[in-house]
C-alpha cells in the first residue's frame, strides 16, 4: 500500500483559465494540473474532485457525477455541471436544497434515497429517480446500486436508522466504486467486492470510529479509499491502521478541510 496525501490545487472561482479547463474537461482532453485525482478505468479514466466534507465531484467516462453537494453553487463552480446528482440522506451536510437546485440547473438527473425525494420540490422530483436499500437503475452506462448506510451502536441509531438512508454501489467502465454516506460498520461493508475506489466516513457520534473505519476498509479492501466525513477524527491513525491491516490498500488524504 501506498499512503497518498493529496495536495490537489483548488481551482480558481472563474475567468478564462478555469474555463479552459472545463472545456477540457468535457472532450476528455484532461489537463494534469486542474486538482482531479487521476485513476485508469478500462477503457478512459475517473478523476476525483473532494470539495468539502463530504461533497465531491467525480467524472467518469461519459458523466460528470456530483455526490452530497452543499456550500453553495460557488463552491462547485469552477467545476463541469453535474450529469448526474446523488443524494444519501437528508441531514443537512449532505442535502441542501438551495444548493441542489442550482446545480441542477435545468437537466441535470437527481437519485436520492426515498425520505429526500418525498422533500424535493416538483421540479426537481419530475426528473429525479428515488431507489432504497437494496435496489438498482441506470443513468446511460452507469449502474447505480442503493447500499444501506446506519447506524448500529444503540446510543447512536436515532441518526441514521435502519433502512432510510442509501450508500451507493456504482459501476463505469470495468470500476466499481463505493460511496458510503453516513453509516458505522455495517455488514453489507464489509461483504463488497472488487471496490476499486471508496468513501468512508469516520466521526463520533454521527458514523464510525477509526477502529470501525480501518477495520471495515481491511475486510473490503478497495483499491483506493478516501477517508471523507472526518472532522475530529485522527485520519492519520486511520491510514496507519489500514496500512498494517491491508497493505494493497492506496489510502487518499484529499483536501476535504482546506
Amino acid at each position: 500500500m501506498t499512503f497518498t496525501r493529496r495536495n490537489t490545487l483548488k481551482l480558481g472561482m472563474a475567468g478564462a483559465a478555469a474555463l479552459g479547463v472545463l472545456g477540457m474537461l468535457r472532450t476528455g482532453a484532461m489537463a494534469q494540473d486542474d486538482g482531479g485525482d487521476r485513476y485508469a478505468s478500462d477503457n478512459s479514466e475517473i478523476v476525483v474532485y473532494p470539495v468539502a466534507h463530504a461533497s465531491f465531484v467525480m467524472i467518469v467516462p461519459g458523466m460528470v457525477i456530483c455526490c452530497d453537494p452543499v456550500g453553495g453553487a460557488e463552491a462547485y463552480s469552477a467545476l463541469p455541471p453535474p450529469d448526474l446528482i446523488l443524494i444519501t440522506h437528508e441531514h443537512g451536510d449532505h442535502f441542501e436544497p438551495e444548493t441542489l437546485s442550482a446545480l441542477a440547473g435545468e437537466e441535470a438527473k437527481i437519485i436520492t434515497n426515498p425520505a429526500v425525494y418525498d422533500m424535493l420540490p416538483d421540479d426537481l422530483k419530475a426528473r429525479a429517480t428515488s431507489i432504497g436499500n437494496g435496489e438498482t437503475t441506470e443513468v446511460g452506462d452507469l449502474q447505480i446500486e442503493a447500499i444501506p448506510a446506519h447506524n448500529t451502536t444503540e446510543d447512536r441509531l436515532q441518526y441514521h436508522p435502519q433502512g432510510r438512508d442509501n450508500g451507493y454501489v456504482l459501476t463505469i467502465d470495468g470500476r466499481r466504486i463505493y460511496i458510503a454516506g453516513d453509516t458505522e460498520d455495517i455488514p453489507e461493508m464489509r461483504a463488497l467486492t472488487d471496490i476499486f475506489i471508496a468513501f468512508v466516513p469516520m466521526n463520533l457520534p454521527y458514523t464510525m470510529d477509526v477502529d470501525q473505519a480501518s477495520s471495515a476498509v481491511a475486510e473490503f479492501k478497495p483499491a483506493h479509499v478516501y477517508p471523507y466525513h472526518y472532522r475530529g477524527s485522527d485520519v492519520e491513525a486511520f491510514a496507519a491502521k489500514v496500512k498494517e491491516a491491508a497493505p494493497e490498500t492506496e489510502v487518499i488524504l484529499g483536501p476535504w478541510y482546506d
